[in-house]
């Protein structure tokens, strides 16, 4: 029998490659790839995808704006409520959009004691769920001013910034009536998220683009104490360090973190128990544990402007269809009103939670603290009893003695 000399070698050498691929692939934990980690693939199922022209037929709640129409809403909010809010230009996008932010500040603006906050959304122009939320969370916080008695608080004492669209060009990628045609990037083609400065010395691929540069411009015009980036693709609270695992570098307020995000969740849970499931079983996870990213904005916030950021992932679809926002909405809402309220658990400045945060020299009590429903607020003009028994699990804010107390339900 004659013999033969097979050469697998070379077979080998092309394998190799896509072997080692492979097997990495497989040794990364049982999560959900983050869906910014790679260029996205194209969605071939048709969406609904319901386009408002006008601000009346926005605000039944169950369309996404023209460009014209959000313009118009925006503008309408600061006509409309000339004392509690008005409209910022962040500034243009590459092909001259409006990056609008609606800055809320209630009866009380000239308190120089006022901290910031600082919502933004849709920095990939094809993760839509938050531009949506963003709009109807400021046409709720304004219709609450001087009705619900916690959303007047929260605003007579917190200054509220909302940029709903972040990336224009992105979004009306298709033109600008409709959000159809979205895209991920800018103009230019290039990732927001991947372009910013790094504090762990990665500089960016491309120049740092015209939007990112006017939102670090306006970032540094404010002490914002905190913030969220909002995206979709995915249901998480992503708290930084994208840059690394947790294990090669430990955020030192990791364990922060990790409880507001677990109050985010669970109080979207009380809604649909199996809402941010899609990544981890928590809905809470360390962005380099999800998959290590450079030059993005979240890292950026925190560490060079001392702003502590978080990233949500709200809706594991990026373009939600029409029909389904007011669902997303009804989960959420409550959440993303709640995590703004965090912003008293940073201002805190004793290791006693229910002690006044603006005002030491009169401490006011809140027992018990957290609760699960009855708290007693006792002040040095006496006691109030409050029952939050019938209110979903968060951060409330209760004003006593014309000073805010931060209760947490849980």
């Amino acid at each position: 029998m004659p013999s033969y000399t097979i050469h697998h070698q070379p077979l080998i050498n092309k394998l190799l490659p896509l072997i080692i691929f492979l097997i990495s692939t497989c040794q990364i934990q049982a999560q959900k790839i983050r869906p910014d980690a790679f260029p996205p693939a194209l969605d071939p199922a048709p969406k609904a995808l319901k386009m408002a022209t006008s601000v009346d037929e926005l605000k039944s709640w169950n369309s996404y704006p023209t460009y014209q129409v959000y313009v118009e809403t925006m503008q309408q909010f600061a006509d409309s409520y000339p004392d509690l809010c008005r409209l910022d230009t962040i500034g243009t996008s590459l092909q001259g959009r409006l990056i609008l932010c609606l800055a809320i500040h209630g009866n009380k603006h000239s308190e120089e004691s006022k901290p910031e906050f600082f919502y933004s959304s849709t920095m990939h122009g094809d993760e839509v769920t938050g531009y949506y939320l963003m709009i109807r969370l400021c046409d709720s916080l304004l219709n609450s001013y001087g009705t619900a008695a916690d959303i007047t608080d929260l605003i007579d004492h917190v200054d509220i910034y909302i940029n709903p669209l972040s990336n224009p060009d992105g979004t009306y990628h298709g033109g600008n009536h409709t959000v159809a045609g979205a895209i991920r990037y800018n103009s230019n083609y290039v990732d927001l998220n991947r372009n910013y400065p790094d504090p762990f010395g990665t500089d960016p691929l491309d120049t740092i683009q015209l939007e990112n540069q006017e939102m670090i411009a306006y970032v540094q015009n404010h002490h914002f104490l905190l913030s969220a980036n909002l995206h979709g693709g995915s249901e998480v609270m992503n708290y930084p360090w994208d840059s690394f695992t947790s294990r090669q570098r430990v955020n030192e307020d990791a364990d922060w973190w990790k409880a507001v995000g677990k109050r985010f969740v669970d109080t979207c849970r009380l809604v649909n128990s199996r809402r941010f499931t899609d990544v981890n079983s928590t809905g809470v996870i360390n962005g380099g544990d999800w998959y290590v990213i450079s030059n993005g904005r979240q890292d950026y916030f925190n560490y060079y402007c001392n702003i502590r950021e978080l990233t949500m992932e709200l809706s594991s679809t990026k373009t939600v269809s029409t029909n389904q926002l007011d669902s997303y909405w009804r989960c959420e809402s409550h959440a993303l009103i709640n995590y703004i309220k965090e912003i008293f658990t940073i201002t805190d400045t004793t290791t006693t939670l229910s002690i006044s945060s603006f005002d030491q020299s009169s401490p006011i009590i809140a027992y018990p603290n957290p609760t699960h429903g009855p708290v007693t607020v006792v002040t040095p003009a006496g006691k109030h009893l409050f029952n939050l028994a019938d209110r979903p699990v968060g951060i409330y804010v209760i004003t006593v003695d014309g000073k805010p107390i931060k209760v947490v339900k849980y």
